[in-house]
């Protein structure tokens, strides 16, 4: 299946929402939170990998080649990640991202999900 740019774009800002409900949640326990988190960033890193140079370009303060390999990173190197690592990322990192994918969403308006 063939996904749009909107779709990607989507897919990020989705996940982002999720993880900043995952890690302001106080209920759940930190090792579900830090399992959960590491999944929705490899998905992150996934969709992210898919997006075209010329679109990210216009959002240059986000590392976006680094925001790709992390996916991989957390899939291959996984005994390399700490929690600590892991849930600073989605504390700190993942609004800028957010923000950014929002950005560019609003740039290229298609299908909104």
């Amino acid at each position: 299946m063939n996904r749009e740019l909107g779709d990607r774009l989507d897919d990020v800002i989705w996940a982002c929402g999720v993880i900043a409900r995952y890690v302001s949640d106080p209920a759940l326990p930190d090792d579900l939170v830090y399992d959960a988190v590491r999944m929705r960033l490899v998905e992150i890193g996934e969709a992210v990998r898919m997006l075209p140079v010329a679109v990210t370009a216009a959002e240059p303060d986000i590392p976006w080649s680094r925001v790709s390999l992390l996916g991989e990173r957390l899939t291959r190197r996984y005994f390399d990640t700490t929690p600590a690592v892991v849930l600073g990322t989605a504390r700190v990192d993942v609004p800028h991202l957010c923000a950014a994918a929002r950005r560019l969403r609003a740039r290229h308006a298609v299908r909104s999900r």
